[in-house]
């Protein structure tokens, strides 16, 4: 293996995997690095159906041949555009295949260190290996950012976690757990922690569970879709703006791109997780977590409720299903030099509408690019703009330097 390449990809995830697969289809040199499907594979709740519709759930890839659609077809694998859930052991599956089919080469290595290098880039590997590289992408997604609610932070590991730890919770069998949050990754672990033997409850802030409207008979007739158009990430014309346009969204003033990301599409579990909560696992809603401290193997939580009463409740343990807060400074392998040179706003690059930050050559894409392209940027669904508009970016800049060197 040459210690040189043009493009070093840092995570092998859906927005890591769709760069690849595109890449390789244009013949860049490239290489990418990473667990394979880390996330989706080992921190996110076992048997967990993904709130994304089946058309939204694709890994990108030039043509239709890489669809979960065309990969269910091939196996005879039931399969809906919409309506039906797709499993996280299918999606599993498919990743895989699409993995071994568009991106054989992933280098299942972590990086150590990244640091301009002159023009360029210096990658440095958990092998030992330094490579030297045009260009870095970084694909992280959410590994470094879990963000987990103040008020627990400084607990021991046995009193308090975040969701991101829990892939299989039957250490909880018997166990009082408080779930914190009222979004997906709340309400699929408190189902699964109930399922597992575990006394859960849910405490949330928000003062209601706000589920996805299940699918609509009549969401195929024109009239539906033109009152509520449906998108890769939600119905309603606001949702149809941010999946269809990002560019557009990219060119609105700052300050309304970061209240729109943080306020479009808040904790919302899919449709077909009511029925496994709802009047099954108890739920204080309404309840902010003031304080929280380990007294005698048990973890004593202060509350307040919306009409300000105050209230303790003691648990075994407590996880924080508190969701992702991009943030560059947490990327441990990032060198700080080179966090000096890009420019930022809460923490997360400045982009081109290319994007690439303001030093040069290095490009940021998944959710750490949502505050300049949109909530699109938070699903997987966002690869399929993401992905071809920087591979086709990267080859025409490698394809100038080439004509230069030729010249």
């Amino acid at each position: 293996m040459t210690n040189i390449c043009d493009v070093a990809i840092i995570g092998a995830g859906p927005y890591g995997l769709s760069l690849a697969a595109h890449l390789a289809q244009m013949g860049v040199d490239f290489r990418i690095f990473g667990k394979t499907l880390d996330s989706w594979r080992n921190h996110m709740p076992k048997d967990m159906l993904l709130k994304s519709d089946g058309f939204a759930s694709n890994i990108s890839a030039p043509g239709e041949a890489g669809t979960l659609r065309a990969f269910c077809g091939a196996r005879g694998i039931e399969y809906a555009d919409q309506g039906k859930p797709v499993s996280l052991d299918l999606f599993s599956e498919y990743a895989g295949w699409f993995q071994r089919r568009y991106v054989p080469r992933v280098e299942e290595t972590h990086v150590t260190g990244v640091a301009r290098n002159g023009n360029g880039f210096s990658v440095e590997l958990e092998t030992g290996e330094i490579l030297n590289a045009k260009y870095v992408v970084m694909a992280a997604g959410i590994t470094w950012f879990a963000h987990m609610h103040p008020a627990l932070k400084g607990l021991p590991e046995w009193a308090a976690s975040h969701s991101y730890a829990h892939r299989d919770v039957s250490q909880f069998n018997g166990r009082d757990v408080a779930v914190l949050g009222a979004g997906a990754s709340a309400v699929d672990l408190a189902a699964l922690l109930a399922d597992s033997g575990a006394n859960v409850q849910i405490v949330a802030r928000s003062g209601a569970v706000r589920f996805h409207a299940p699918p609509d008979a009549h969401g195929a007739s024109l009239i539906s879709q033109l009152k509520n158009p449906p998108t890769g990430i939600g119905p309603g014309w606001r949702s149809f703006f941010c999946a269809n346009t990002p560019l557009l969204f990219h060119r609105l003033p700052e300050s309304m791109r970061l209240r729109a990301t943080r306020t479009h599409l808040g904790p919302a579990p899919g449709w077909f997780m009511r029925q496994r909560v709802e009047g099954r696992i108890p739920m204080q809603l309404g309840t902010s977590l003031l304080q929280a401290a380990a007294k005698d193997d048990r973890v004593e939580l202060s509350l307040a409720g919306e009409n300000g009463t105050r209230s303790t409740a003691n648990f075994d343990h407590v996880i924080s299903a508190t969701g992702y807060k991009p943030d560059l400074t947490k990327l441990p392998f990032l060198s700080l030099s080179l966090l000096s040179e890009i420019a930022m706003v809460e923490n997360t690059a400045i982009l081109s509408d290319q994007f690439e930050t303001s030093s040069p050559g290095f490009y940021v894409t998944g959710p750490a690019a949502a505050n300049a392209f949109g909530p699109l940027m938070r699903f997987m669904v966002g690869a399929e703009f993401a992905a071809p508009r920087i591979a086709a970016h990267l080859r025409r800049r490698l394809g100038a330097t080439s004509m230069a060197r030729a010249a």
